[in-house]
């Protein structure tokens, strides 16, 4: 499956953005899905997930009641809102799908074969 992460930018301390991740080439809603975000000189991390079909979630502590990750079988995306956002926000975000059989959600960088390119997100003051 290709993955093709979009809607990145700059905005300040308090705002909002919404990532989009357009997967291709296989059945998307039997991929589990997940966002990542990794910060200069930090490891990759882990944000959200989105279990295939049903969409069960699962959030990182510090994104949690701020961010909302969502699923479109119909139109092969996952939506990630991310409100109020915060300076320690800043940091490449990843797209990433794994095909499962069952209803999980995968909270390890290395639970993933496919990733997208990943997109930008920087937080000012």
């Amino acid at each position: 499956v290709q993955l093709q992460a979009s809607g990145g930018g700059l905005v300040q301390a308090g705002g909002s953005l919404r990532l989009s991740c357009a997967a291709s080439g296989r059945t998307f809603s039997n991929y589990a899905m997940g966002w990542f975000r990794q910060a200069p000189g930090k490891e990759r991390e882990f944000v959200a997930a989105i279990s295939r079909s049903v969409g069960s979630t699962a959030y990182a502590d510090s994104v949690k009641g701020r961010f909302t990750i969502s699923r479109d079988n119909a139109e092969n995306t996952v939506t990630l809102r991310m409100n109020s956002l915060k300076l320690e926000d800043t940091a490449v975000y990843y797209c990433a799908a794994q095909y499962t059989r069952i209803v999980a959600t995968l909270r390890s960088p290395v639970d993933y074969d496919y990733w997208g390119q990943g997109t930008l997100v920087t937080v000012s003051s």
